[in-house]
């Protein structure tokens, strides 16, 4: 568990530097662009597709396959350079294929997620954006290649540490673009083609900067890569019948999104909609990230080698002490991040009424982060034992109820139900349901699948961690009012709201663990463990 600790805390150190930077990146772009309006939109939905599109194969061939497998392939004589080679060879094929496809579908893709709600002149910029942004596809997959190979040979912080290049390099752009051609530009005719190719090629240019980083730390995992398109004889006919079920789970993912965003995009103009949900995302992935995926990813690594060796009762105690830490750390997260939402909406917007629509956004988020961990945990764990199919089941199950949240809202805003200005907070709202039922689905599907993973004793410890962050989120909301509350200076700009948000989340997790150690939980002792981590003893 000690190597486990460091990795954590080297993951969760070069996550918090990845996603302030990514925060200050995101902040950059919204003084250049803004927040509401319909140029922001269509960069919001050009620069999404090259994720949308990469997630297909990066759920499919990447997260799902390539570590449980070469965990495996490490035991052979070479180490796994034969294998992984051969896998570098087939994924670089991919992604050249993907990145070309994407390219010729863009109109296509535009056309249908834009049909309703936007113009001719939207759809048009979007497009543009669209051939700029999506060569990204082929620079993420080399990034992930490279990355997972790395976490799975245990070298845990490149992967994390890279993308604060990327922002590092989009800062720099968007702020030459400011200075060259004024802020805000969010309109249409804001945007003329130099315009537009300076904004698309410095989002590029830092995902083609950010995969080029990793290359440097290749040689630590000494491994020989070389080009063998000799992909006969080592199994990568189940890696394709396991990338199968979860490519055709990410393709579902992505035409629910498709479908979400083009509800979104209904409210585009002067009304929260896709850049709004896209920062308010944002927002919710800080803490996910930084506690989920640096805490979670070490944790899979584990679960794939005992899922290999056969060992399921540790296996099943990977998983519930997984929870159990994960829960304890992103509650007391969730408390803060409630606590403060408008504070933390106005940094990514241009005013006080905006972060007010975008807390709305976030909040709706919020209700899954909880119930997203264990989902992170569990799905993963169908992975470690090669099931591929299970996932694909209970995530099918999401997107038709993302689908169908989405059309609902879209009825209920025609019928003049749902205003224009709350289309994307219940819009978001439903994808949480959504996500909360998924997540009790697949935990049904794994208790059965190992006869047991010990839900009760984490079920009980997360209702302790959320009875100790009710009233750690109500004190919170409190110092909020007693800053002056929405109309407070907290909300002025986003320098006096970043203090604010600082000062809530203080507050927040002080009470939050004064209670949680008036109750003994033992989970404390995860925290002490980090906290020697990062302040060595003398």
């Amino acid at each position: 568990m000690s190597s486990l600790g460091r990795a954590s805390a080297l993951l969760a150190a070069g996550t918090m530097v990845s996603r302030i930077t990514g925060l200050l990146r995101t902040i950059v772009l919204v003084g250049v662009i803004g927040a509401v309006g319909k140029a922001p939109d269509a960069f919001a939905l050009a620069n999404q597709l090259p994720n949308d599109v990469f997630s297909i194969i990066s759920v499919g061939l990447l997260t799902a396959v390539l570590v449980p497998q070469i965990v495996k392939a490490v035991a052979g004589e070479d180490g796994g350079s034969a294998f992984i080679s051969k896998i570098f060879t087939a994924g670089t094929v991919v992604l050249l294929a993907a990145t070309a496809a994407a390219m010729l579908a863009a109109p296509w893709i535009i056309s249908v997620i834009m049909k309703a709600g936007t113009s001719v002149e939207q759809q048009q910029l979007a497009l543009a954006f669209a051939y700029w942004c999506l060569p990204q596809i082929f620079f993420y997959g080399l990034y992930a290649l490279i990355g997972e190979t790395l976490n799975a040979r245990k070298i845990f912080g490149p992967f994390t540490w890279a993308p604060v290049v990327n922002n590092v390099v989009s800062i720099a752009g968007f702020l030459v673009i400011g200075f060259l051609f004024g802020t805000p530009l969010t309109e249409v005719s804001d945007w003329p083609a130099d315009r537009i190719a300076w904004l698309g090629a410095t989002a590029t240019l830092g995902i083609a900067v950010q995969a080029g980083v990793l290359l440097a730390f290749w040689p630590r995992t000494k491994l020989a890569l070389r080009i063998d398109f000799r992909w006969r004889g080592v199994g990568l006919g189940n890696v394709g019948k396991l990338a199968g079920w979860t490519m055709l789970m990410a393709l579902s993912s992505l035409i629910a999104g498709f479908y979400q965003h083009s509800v979104a995009l209904a409210a585009s103009g002067s009304n929260a909609s896709l850049t709004v949900m896209n920062n308010a995302w944002l927002i919710f992935m800080l803490p996910y990230s930084v506690i989920v995926l640096s805490i979670g990813t070490p944790y899979f690594t584990q679960l794939s080698e005992h899922a290999h060796a056969g060992r399921l009762e540790d296996l099943r105690g990977d998983i519930a002490r997984s929870i159990r830490t994960l829960g304890f750390f992103l509650t007391g997260a969730l408390a803060a991040v409630v606590a403060a939402t408008v504070p933390a909406s106005r940094i990514f917007t241009d005013n006080r009424d905006e972060a007010q629509a975008a807390a709305l956004v976030l909040v709706g988020y919020l209700v899954a982060l909880l119930p997203l961990a264990v989902l992170f945990i569990v799905q993963r764990t169908f992975y470690a034992l090669g099931d591929t199919r299970t996932p694909f089941a209970f995530t099918i199950f999401q997107c038709i109820l993302i689908a169908a949240t989405a059309f609902g809202t879209q009825l209920l805003h025609q019928a003049g139900i749902i205003p224009l200005s709350a289309l994307a907070a219940t819009l978001a709202l439903g994808q949480s349901v959504a996500s909360v039922l998924q997540t009790i689905v697949a935990t049904v599907l794994l208790h059965r699948r190992l006869d047991g993973i010990g839900t009760s004793r984490w079920i009980l410890a997360l209702g302790r961690f959320v009875l100790a962050a009710i009233p750690a989120t109500a004190a919170g909301w409190g110092v909020f009012l007693l800053l002056g509350g929405p109309h407070g200076w907290t909300t002025a700009d986003r320098i006096p709201a970043a203090v604010g948000c600082l000062i809530i989340a203080a507050v927040v997790m002080v009470v939050y663990i004064g209670l949680l150690a008036l109750l003994r939980a033992p989970e404390l002792d995860a925290l002490k463990g980090l906290v020697r981590r990062f302040v060595p003893s003398r």
